[in-house]
């Protein structure tokens, strides 16, 4: 169903504005303003699981991104990475991509536990 509704998103919305992106997703928050970034520090996942990092690059002027990411099991060794170009794209939608090219090659290499 997420896949569903991120690839819906990127067809219709085609925003660059952070608040219709968690309006679409029907995100909550305080008062109608997006809260501040907190901090964030990487663990390792469960054991049995895998995690996934996924990063997007995009140059502002020309619309050229890319996605790409790496996969590390519970004790944080190196399973896997990918990467793609996504010829003209926002940052925004290259993130959402990245997530989707994640999960497609997560199914490849037959991981569940993700």
């Amino acid at each position: 169903m997420w896949f569903t509704r991120v690839k819906l998103f990127l067809k219709k919305c085609r925003c660059q504005n952070m608040f219709n992106v968690i309006k679409f997703f029907g995100i909550k928050t305080r008062n109608g303003k997006i809260l501040r970034p907190l901090p964030i520090r990487w663990e390792f996942p469960s054991p049995g699981w895998v995690k996934i990092n996924t990063h997007r690059a995009a140059r502002r002027y020309l619309g050229l991104a890319t996605c790409g990411g790496f996969f590390r099991g519970s004790m944080g060794e190196f399973i896997g990475a990918f990467s793609a170009f996504l010829e003209v794209q926002t940052a925004l939608v290259a993130e959402f991509y990245g997530v989707i090219h994640a999960m497609e090659e997560a199914q490849k290499m037959g991981l569940t536990n993700v």
